[in-house]
């Protein structure tokens, strides 16, 4: 029963026999692995297998290996077996290495390192056949999505051994799945997972990969781009005036929309109004000349597809004509700096322009500071040079009037004395006399 290369027709009985006593020893005897060592092995379909039998110690105890039906594959470095796929790698006194080629499902179980010692050694090498799955395959329900709609995608992952593991990923970020194993009649596993998900505008174009995690394959996956529609995105863009809008002013907007998919119409409206019947509209342009006050308002553009309608408002506030104040003049060289606050009432939002700024408000200037009238500015200072002139007038006219010499009588008996001794006798009996001293100033 063995290859012609394994010895005479008595070396086979001999092995038999000596095979069949080990056995019963082995029964009679407790397993003692103390000086035989060898490890398990997991090989994928179709590869190469090594099962290597290691003795520490040996004292030239025969080595051999038996498959899982307890045959003999090598008995030292013979081969009994017929099974050219095994074949010896290394034989020494203290290793027996074999190889398995092309392995299948059918090699799976374990492997018997046997040595020859009293009582007889065995140590197990169990080998697992590993079969990676067939290609995964992603089924989604809805080929165009919708943004706010939710959606499920499959993935399978077919006869594999064992059960592979399933993961999802929408872009850069993992999301949980509901996987499903089934055992098939071939002892393959199919496993399958079920993704549920609500979609929006950001996931167009966002891949959806499946993972498949398995011992026999690495990066396993397949992967489906996600068409995403959406509602236009509407955008109202001043492209004249740039500051504030004036009476006598044209006003030009433009209208941009985008969407998936792409708007086809786009209107303009005036909200609880009539559009100026002579104002102009081009697609998405508006055109309206000498603006005035009667077309205060909110502008709104509208535009739509097949998801649906969106819009963006415009709120025109026309100011007065600019007028032109004369720079007034003063004969000082003196420079005054003059800041003026002009406070509005909270409620007159009709008649004054706000602080902050709203989106596309014409009284914002439309990306500008908003400033008071320059001509309320212009007016405010003359007022105030006209104030100082009448002021400087006053005070010079006063100066003039009182304007003249300081006299003293303190040293008043000093003119006719004739020394200075006298002078200070003179002024002293002048005390007395107080009608006479007077000082004037001013």
């Amino acid at each position: 029963m063995a290859n012609a290369g394994c010895g005479s027709p008595a070396t086979i009985l001999f092995l038999f026999l000596f095979q069949a006593a080990l056995q019963k020893g082995a029964a009679q005897y407790p397993v003692v692995s103390q000086n035989l060592a060898t490890d398990n092995v997991s090989v994928v379909e179709g590869e190469m297998a090594i099962i290597s039998c290691r003795v520490k110690n040996n004292d030239d105890s025969v080595i051999q290996l038996l498959n899982p039906n307890r045959q003999t594959i090598y008995f030292r470095d013979m081969r009994p077996l017929k099974d050219a796929r095994f074949q010896l790698v290394n034989f020494s006194e203290n290793e027996l290495r074999v190889s398995l080629s092309n392995v299948s499902l059918s090699d799976e179980g374990r492997y018997v390192c046997q040595l020859y010692t009293d009582p007889p050694q065995e140590a197990y090498a169990d080998i697992t056949v590993l079969i990676p799955p067939g290609n995964p395959i992603i089924e989604a329900r809805d080929e165009v999505l919708s943004e706010g709609n939710e959606t499920e995608m499959t993935c399978t992952a077919m006869s594999s051994k064992p059960a592979a593991a399933i993961r999802w990923m929408k872009g850069d970020k993992e999301l949980p799945g509901k996987p499903k194993v089934e055992l098939t009649y071939d002892r393959m596993y199919t496993v399958s997972s079920r993704l549920a998900f609500t979609v929006s505008k950001e996931d167009d174009g966002v891949p959806v990969v499946c993972i498949v995690d398995h011992p026999a394959v690495k990066d396993f996956q397949a992967q489906k781009y996600l068409e995403v529609q959406y509602k236009p995105e509407v955008k109202i863009v001043v492209e004249f005036p740039q500051g504030l809008t004036r009476e006598g002013e044209n006003l030009e907007l433009t209208c941009q929309a985008k969407g998936k998919p792409q708007p086809q119409r786009v209107n303009w409206v005036k909200v609880d109004d009539d559009v100026p019947s002579h104002a102009v509209i081009t697609g998405g342009d508006l055109y309206i000349e000498n603006l005035n006050k009667s077309y205060n308002g909110t502008y709104r553009c509208v535009a739509a597809n097949a998801v649906g309608e969106s819009y963006d408002d415009y709120i025109l506030y026309v100011y007065d004509a600019p007028t032109t104040t004369p720079k007034p003049t003063t004969a000082t060289t003196t420079s005054t700096t003059i800041t003026t606050i002009i406070s509005y009432p909270e409620g007159d939002k009709d008649t004054a322009p706000s602080t902050e700024p709203a989106a596309h408000d014409s009284r914002a200037g439309e990306g500008t500071p908003r400033t008071v009238d320059h001509a309320v500015i212009g007016g405010v200072v003359a007022v105030v040079v006209f104030a100082m002139l009448c002021l400087l007038i006053v005070l010079g006219r006063y100066f003039a009037r009182h304007k003249g010499t300081y006299f003293t009588h303190e040293a008043k008996g000093a003119d006719d004395a004739a020394d200075a001794d006298t002078a200070i006798i003179n002024a002293e009996g002048g005390h007395t006399n107080s009608d006479e001293k007077k000082e004037y100033y001013i």
